[in-house]
């Protein structure tokens, strides 16, 4: 997944967050350790398209992944330059 999306967005910030332990034993839940993560992306390919373009190119990068293995994905997507703390 990291890779991935190191090779689509050359990002200059890449933070990914498996939360997947907080959602153990929910009925949604794959059970797998790997289906709830939170991200920070930084990346130029961002620049100039809305958080709804962003997101979708996300998902699009990762749509294998969100097809079985992941759950839930919860994104903060920014352009250098962009404030996000």
């Amino acid at each position: 997944m990291r890779e991935k999306l190191i090779v689509a967005l050359e990002p200059t910030r890449l933070d990914i967050l498996n939360e997947s332990e907080q959602h153990a034993g929910h009925r949604s839940s794959p059970g797998t350790g790997n289906s709830h993560f939170r991200m920070l992306i930084v990346s130029p390919a961002f620049a100039g398209k809305s958080r709804v373009e962003r997101h979708r190119l996300v998902n699009e990068i990762l749509a294998e992944e969100l097809g079985g293995l992941i759950h839930a994905l919860a994104l903060r997507t920014f352009a250098p330059g962009e404030k996000f703390e």
